[in-house]
């Protein structure tokens, strides 16, 4: 189950899934470009109160990715709280209903991936978007603690600026993307090779991290 496959980091990790084998549900508002390759569930994230009863149907997923996702942008004094409450339930909410659906039916050894943001120790201009990223490591590691004695492992995967038409969102205008220091933008198709290796069986011993790939703008 990918959610946000139509389009950037959820279709890139989809399409890698589908290559490697996997036999995968994109979870999104419109048809993902894999559409003739894979299953879909149209449903809104903004609206999570709608997911649990989307997901009914869904009798078994041996690894779940969310990796929808919004973002705008404001300083101190021109916050906005529907901008706020809207990255929280695409975000935050949206992951709470996916996985508490989902995780009596993910089976022993299964994987949890969360796609969060390298923004969510905190950027200026920003605050609203990486508290909610923030939130998704807490999430993982209590949930990844839960989970540990079936081996289930979540995690997050934490990318720097990307290229994908998030970057582009006139929502977050105000702050605009910074190269890292490795002189370009970070690929969606390598945040999907990184999720690849999490869902794979080399990546059965990690649960509860958060890995952050950005181009050194962490340095």
């Amino acid at each position: 189950m990918v959610t946000g496959a139509s389009s950037g980091i959820g279709a890139a990790i989809a399409t890698r899934l589908l290559d490697e084998g996997w036999r995968v549900t994109g979870i999104s508002r419109t048809a993902p470009v894999a559409a003739g390759r894979m299953g879909w569930i149209p449903v809104d994230l903004a609206r999570p109160e709608a997911l649990r009863a989307a997901l009914a149907p869904v009798t078994g997923a041996d690894a779940v990715v969310h990796a929808a996702g919004v973002q705008r942008s404001a300083r101190l004094g021109g916050l906005s709280a529907a901008d706020g409450e809207l990255m929280w339930r695409v975000h935050v909410a949206a992951a709470e209903v996916l996985v508490d659906t989902l995780a009596d039916r993910i089976p022993d050894g299964g994987r949890v991936v969360l796609v969060g943001s390298r923004t969510m120790t905190g950027v200026p201009g920003k605050s609203q978007y990486a508290a909610t990223k923030a939130a998704l490591a807490a999430l993982a590691r209590s949930w990844a603690a839960e989970l540990a004695p079936r081996a289930v492992t979540v995690n997050v995967v934490a990318p720097g600026p990307t290229d994908t038409p998030m970057l582009r969102d006139p929502g977050r205008s105000a702050t605009p993307p910074v190269l890292p220091p490795l002189g370009r933008l970070v690929r969606p198709e390598e945040v999907a090779g990184l999720t690849s290796f999490l869902l794979g069986p080399d990546g059965g011993a990690m649960t509860g991290q958060t890995l952050v790939m950005c181009g050194g703008a962490s340095l």
